[in-house]
């Protein structure tokens, strides 16, 4: 009902302007939030047109997550990360499909390329999601009509729907792109901040997961005003260092700036060992603990590896390496598993070794998914527990017993991201 009477104020409001001939201006900066909608279930339906118009999700089997819904099972309650045997409880007509994340990278790249050839300034925030900064752009033509204008574009060119809202920072413009949906167009200006924020429930802050929200809720704080008007001490003191930026945001005071797009390549970490060594023992546990830190980056970044790549070197320099394809994951056992066979392939000479190094490459954007549209419910929450115990005591608070010996922080080791 809330949210049902917030977007009836937005919409009256600018019938207001557009009946009294008043265009909505933006003050200060001008930042765009592009979403494209139903991602996975729009690029199916590019391919399937039969598709169209039926409740469709996109998962794994019968015990994995929702990974994408259609508007249609949305109508029945079905909900992105839902497990999809309570998914076909709801929407027992619900046609399940597996991703192909092939399919959908491409698409995303395509969408990439239109928005990098018309914006100045572009954030790929996941891999469908994109940030504009078009600060100024008013002296020469108007924000709103050319933001428009580019969403046409995309669609006309990708065949793909995409919604997106225009305000003055990226909360805003984020949590608007949700109102709006699908295929919403909002323009939030300055003075109506804070009264298109305020009726919202504090879920539509980005920052807000469930346990925030539980918290809140407990203390009688729900919607958006309500947060606002804590002090922002209060809200530190009850949930930590986040507690002024959550404040900040729910006032509308969002001033991190959209970053230029790279594409990341890769990211990878090697261990040189004190004195070399030959001890298996050793160096599967060194190995076991290298996946498991550049496995939690992954799942904190919020990306997948479709490739992994493993390097030895011999005390006597010689560096031999071998690959593997993957299906897209973040999972340490898996990824484990998979490093463990390479190195196994290629450690074949009775020689000390000095380093061992691990690359993951062929990435894309997961959100918070272990194993594209394979993960399961309690899969899913083990990874959960597991990385916010290592968030808020550090990496090596919880790790699989083989990894123990690793030591994250150690000298030698080397962390490398490549762009």
């Amino acid at each position: 009902m809330l949210q049902f009477v917030s977007a009836n104020i937005i919409y009256l409001l600018q019938s207001v302007l557009i009946l009294f001939g008043t265009k909505m201006k933006v003050m200060g900066r001008a930042i765009v939030h592009m979403d494209l909608d139903t991602f996975f279930v729009s690029c199916e339906r590019l391919t399937d047109s039969r598709l169209n118009g039926i409740p469709l999700i996109i998962g794994g089997g019968e015990r994995g997550v929702v990974a994408s819904c259609s508007y249609e099972a949305r109508t029945f309650g079905v909900r992105s990360a839902m497990p999809i045997k309570m998914a076909l409880r709801l929407c027992p007509q619900a046609k399940v499909m597996k991703g192909d994340m092939e399919l959908y990278s491409r698409l995303s790249h395509a969408v990439t390329e239109v928005i990098e050839e018309k914006a100045p300034v572009v954030e790929k925030a996941s891999i469908d999601e994109f940030y504009l900064d078009i600060t100024g752009m008013d002296k020469f033509y108007g924000s709103y009509i050319w933001t428009n204008e580019l969403a046409q574009s995309i669609t006309k060119e990708t065949g793909l729907p995409i919604s997106f809202a225009l305000s003055v920072n990226k909360t805003v413009s984020k949590i608007a792109t949700g109102e709006g949906k699908p295929k919403g167009n909002l323009e939030i200006p300055e003075n109506m901040v804070r009264p298109f924020l305020n009726p919202l429930s504090i879920k539509k802050i980005p920052m807000v997961g469930d346990v925030t929200f539980q918290l809140l809720s407990r203390i009688g704080v729900r919607n958006i005003q309500t947060l606002s008007e804590m002090p922002a001490e209060v809200l530190q003191q009850m949930i930590g260092k986040n507690g002024i930026e959550l404040w900040k945001k729910a006032n509308g005071i969002d001033n991190n700036p959209v970053e230029p797009y790279t594409e990341r390549k890769s990211i990878s970490t090697e261990h040189t060992f004190l004195q070399d060594t030959i001890d298996l023992g050793e160096l599967k546990s060194v190995l076991q603990g290298m996946v498991e830190k550049l496995a939690f980056q992954l799942r904190s970044e919020e990306w997948l590896t479709s490739t992994v790549v493993v390097k030895i070197r011999y005390s006597n320099f010689d560096t031999e390496t071998k690959q593997c394809k993957v299906q897209y994951t973040s999972a340490d056992h898996i990824l484990i598993k998979n490093v463990t066979e390479l190195f196994n392939k290629l450690f074949q000479r009775r020689m000390r070794l000095r380093l061992i190094g691990i690359r993951f490459s062929g990435l894309v954007r997961g959100t918070y998914q272990i194993n594209m549209f394979d993960d399961t419910e309690e899969m899913l929450s083990l990874y959960q527990a597991m990385d916010r115990m290592k968030t808020r005591y550090g990496f090596d608070a919880v790790m699989r017993g083989g990894g123990a010996i690793f030591k994250p922080n150690n000298k030698n080791e080397i962390l490398k991201r490549k762009k």
